[in-house]
């Protein structure tokens, strides 16, 4: 696949996911012909969203959308995953923590803001943060699929669960009632809702003891944020199969509806290298693999016998996207694929 390079300066300049733009009005009022969201790494949510423009005479620029969280401004922080759904986008917070531990609360929220409002002023974003209940929830679904998920690694249980509860507890933090000593850290990467309104969340961690990347099917999300707060439950959990180079761990990094019904996705490395992550020091095998665009139908899944409540989905691998280690999100418009890329701190939108 011959690919062309779009390069951006924007602040954070480190991206995750890439989004299509629906809203007419927010291109209308950037005098744009097509555009994606993109969520910047580490900050608050509320700093953190961008538009990549492709504006009405070809050129492309990046624009970053002052946006207010009330009082959630600088309460959150590593948003991953982007989401469409009934007019609303989703922002998930990764529910992990530092490449080193411990989980950090700040990172298990959802939050949401109308598009057509990006057209003009500054962005309202409702966010909820959830305090470990979506950990929870994933942590019961997993153990009751019996999916036979890669086991963490003494030091990564130490560091990311012992030591959470540990910081908690001294903190009398009432969430440490959802963490358990067994529990695995979840690291939410990729988003994407079904036609049914539920949402598919994209784990790049944890992956099963085949290597295998891991999808859980969510729903009732958008209830989190109603006038009387629901939280959400968890339907069903998929392994992902045959994208997955031999010996290598890999886990979701972008996932995305096609307009055929199925869903395009980015898997990869479960975490970066050269930056101290405690995960790779366990599972090295998970960390010095290149990015693959895949694609999966939900239909074309079947309940596996040995795995309880857990289907298996067959992937296929549409493009190797090697050397790149980084590609943070995947988008499949009008025939064009387009990527998004943060490798060297830089964001890169590779248009194919």
């Amino acid at each position: 696949m011959s690919l062309h390079l779009v390069e951006f300066v924007v602040a954070g300049n480190e991206a995750s996911d890439l989004l299509p733009v629906r809203s007419a009005a927010l291109l209308r009022a950037h005098g744009a012909r097509q555009g994606f969201w993109v969520v910047l790494d580490e900050g608050p949510v509320e700093q953190s969203l961008a538009l990549l423009l492709e504006l009405d005479d070809g050129g492309w620029v990046a624009r970053h959308v002052v946006a207010d969280a009330g009082a959630e401004n600088g309460r959150t922080e590593d948003g991953e995953a982007l989401a469409h759904h009934d007019g609303w986008v989703y922002v998930l917070g990764s529910h992990f923590g530092s490449k080193a531990g411990p989980l950090r609360p700040r990172r298990a929220f959802v939050a949401r803001f109308r598009e057509d409002d990006a057209a003009g002023g500054v962005l309202p974003v409702h966010v909820v943060r959830n305090r470990f209940r979506l950990h929870r929830l994933v942590n019961d679904a997993l153990a009751a699929a019996d999916l036979a998920t890669l086991p963490p690694g003494d030091r990564v249980r130490d560091r990311f669960i012992v030591e959470t509860v540990a910081r908690g507890t001294a903190r009398a933090k009432r969430w440490v009632t959802r963490l358990a000593p067994d529990d695995l850290p979840i690291n939410i990467e990729a988003a994407a809702f079904t036609p049914a309104g539920t949402v598919l969340l994209g784990l790049r961690f944890p992956v099963t003891c085949a290597g295998e990347p891991v999808l859980v099917e969510v729903a009732g999300l958008p209830e989190m944020f109603g006038p009387a707060p629901a939280w959400p439950r968890v339907l069903r959990t998929y392994v992902l199969t045959g994208v997955t180079p031999p010996g290598a761990l890999t886990g979701f990094r972008a996932i995305t509806p096609t307009d055929d019904g199925a869903y395009a996705a980015v898997v990869g490395s479960i975490d970066a290298l050269g930056k101290g992550s405690v995960l790779l020091d366990d599972h090295p095998q998970g960390g010095d693999v290149t990015s693959r665009h895949v694609r999966f139908r939900l239909d074309g899944g079947v309940a596996d016998p040995g795995a309880g409540a857990g289907h298996l989905l067959p992937g296929k691998v549409v493009a190797d996207l090697a050397p790149f280690h980084h590609v943070e999100g995947v988008a499949e418009v009008a025939g064009r694929c387009y990527y998004v890329t943060d490798e060297d701190h830089r964001i890169a939108l590779w248009v194919g």
